[in-house]
């Protein structure tokens, strides 16, 4: 199953006429709107990504409707996935048990602000 979080952008004038189609709609849950922002918060739900996008190419094909982007997406086989990675990993890297290394020798690279990124 996966469940997708979708931004609308429309003019305020007809945020009002979506926001009452979104909420009798089928294939998609309104969550909130800002009418002054001309935006609008929905999920889509589906067996796939496929199944998604047909219900995100939908949306943006209403009328009134200026954009209509995914912005964050849960994905339950691929976290699944990521969750099995994890728990199969030591949580404990492996130069963190070596007794033999010079801590003169590691190089930390956890600070950004004093590193040359090259650009």
């Amino acid at each position: 199953m996966n469940i997708s979080s979708i931004v609308v952008q429309a003019l305020p004038e007809y945020v009002d006429e979506l926001v009452e189609f979104f909420k009798k709609a089928d294939y998609v849950d309104y969550y909130l709107h800002d009418k002054d922002k001309g935006k609008i918060i929905v999920t889509v739900e589906g067996k796939g990504v496929e199944e998604e996008i047909k219900k995100l190419v939908k949306i943006q094909q209403l009328s009134h409707v200026i954009a209509a982007d995914m912005m964050m997406t849960y994905q339950e086989d691929q976290l699944d996935e990521e969750i099995k990675k994890l728990e199969a990993e030591d949580p404990v890297p492996a130069v963190l048990n070596e007794t033999d290394i010079d801590v003169r020798d590691v190089v930390y690279n956890g600070d950004l602000k004093n590193k040359d990124l090259g650009f």
